[in-house]
């Protein structure tokens, strides 16, 4: 048997992803609560817009669409696909 068998995968590959998971969970959350005009007086809703808004501060506004639905979801749904994908690639290398 191989020394390097796969019983189980690295820590830091399970946190590294998850972490990755979790932002863009916030991210798409707030997508999800633009879409469905959650009231932005909640502190919760209010929460959720500032820490998608700072996630994806260099991804938010990239696209010009007439339509402001369409910016929020191509600019957010951006960096929490790229978010999901380096993270799960780093995971993945450190798991090797």
């Amino acid at each position: 048997m191989s020394p390097r068998t796969r019983t189980g995968s690295s820590p830091a590959a399970r946190i590294i992803a998850a972490v990755a998971d979790i932002l863009a969970f916030i991210i798409i959350l707030w997508i999800l609560m633009y879409l469905l005009d959650a009231n932005r007086s909640n502190d919760f809703v209010q929460w959720v817009h500032d820490a998608a808004t700072w996630l994806a501060g260099w991804s938010y506004d990239l696209f010009t669409f007439d339509a402001a639905w369409a910016r929020v979801v191509a600019g957010y749904g951006l960096a929490a696909v790229v978010y999901l994908f380096i993270g799960h690639a780093v995971a993945g290398r450190i798991r090797r």
